[in-house]
């Protein structure tokens, strides 16, 4: 079987590591990467660090307002499905490069597989949310990463060919926690990227007054759009929270396996602190990840600067750690349903 698979931005590459490897030992995988996330730092450092192979085809598209980059996207990817005749594309989350991958496909009649299909926000104010529902509504084979997914795309009359099987992001942990030095550590990590937090200038003074108002080391992974609304706003940082550039995917595990607790608008991290047992303060007023609320390790403290900063001295592991999101094999359970085939009889 021939495919094209569609990456753009951080999440994508972590779960592409994953699939790849897989993929590529008995089929043939068109790995295109749009140039959504298009600096070293945002996307070769990635690449590098999980030891997938390079794209075949890089895009180059770059930022943009989401229309335009996103029709960028959408010229580009049908110059080459028309060249490539895949039998099948391969999406994954909910990025612009994977609404622009599923339309190119889904206007020529290209089956679409969608990997971490059925997450919802229900925030429709988020263009996640927005990318995410039209791409399940297009695509050909939904593989959920949890039966709360699954059941999401029931409610809104998606049953045929949704297969559960797990998160892929964890079979790409537990191959990175092999080669992490795990360390107990005293600091608290940070990320802030979610253009609900970036572009809103009095949600982002909120955040950054949180982590001004904290007692403990905060280590600040910064995003370059994140860095650059910092500079905009004219925020005052204190010495307590280190800003420092974006790192690897290795690196960012060893900084969550080691930190107190995590705050953070990325699912992906969200997901990562459940896993290595961290608990994870989430700024956002909502998650699709809500498992790991329910589960007790995940608080949602939104921008307001009391709650965050309560939510940060309070809080503490709790005495269970149900599994969430399968076993770490989910890879190969997205390899076996797409291999299937039957799906994409159309």
């Amino acid at each position: 079987m021939k495919l094209v698979s569609v990456v753009g931005a951080r999440p994508q590459f972590i779960k592409a590591a994953a699939v790849s490897r897989e993929l590529r030992k008995e089929h043939r995988e068109v790995l295109v990467h749009t140039g959504q996330h298009y600096d070293y730092e945002m996307s070769g450092v990635f690449f590098d660090g999980l030891e997938i192979p390079a794209p075949d085809l890089n895009l180059g598209v770059g930022s943009g307002t989401h229309g335009g980059q996103t029709a960028a996207m959408l010229t580009a990817i049908e110059d080459v499905l028309l060249k490539e005749r895949p039998d099948c594309l391969l999406v994954y989350g909910d990025t612009n490069s994977t609404l622009a991958g599923a339309l190119a496909a889904a206007k020529l009649s290209i089956p679409v597989a969608h990997i971490e299909a059925g997450l919802r926000s229900f925030n429709r104010r988020m263009p996640e949310e927005i990318n995410r529902v039209l791409v399940d509504h297009v695509s050909d084979l939904l593989l959920c990463p949890s039966d709360v997914s699954a059941a999401h795309l029931a409610k809104e009359g998606i049953t045929r060919n949704v297969h559960v099987v797990g998160d892929v992001m964890l079979d790409v942990l537990n191959w990175a926690k092999e080669r992490v030095e795990r360390k107990q550590g005293s600091h608290l990590l940070a990320t802030v990227h979610r253009s609900e937090n970036t572009d809103d200038p009095a949600r982002l003074s909120q955040i950054l007054a949180a982590f001004n108002a904290l007692d403990e080391r905060v280590v600040f992974p910064v995003h370059p759009r994140t860095r650059s609304a910092i500079a905009r706003g004219g925020h005052q940082i204190k010495p307590h929270v280190e800003l420092i550039d974006p790192v690897g995917y290795v690196d960012m595990v060893a900084l969550t396996a080691s930190a107190r607790l995590v705050l953070t608008d990325s699912g992906g991290l969200q997901k990562e602190a459940y896993w290595l047992g961290v608990p994870c303060i989430t700024l956002r007023d909502e998650t699709e990840w809500i498992e790991t609320v329910q589960a007790g390790w995940n608080t949602l403290a939104g921008a307001d600067p009391a709650h965050i900063v309560d939510a940060v001295r309070s809080c503490a592991q709790p005495a269970l750690h149900p599994a969430l999101y399968g076993r770490g094999c989910a890879a190969q359970a997205c390899i076996r349903e797409i291999a299937n085939g039957h799906w994409t009889v159309r």
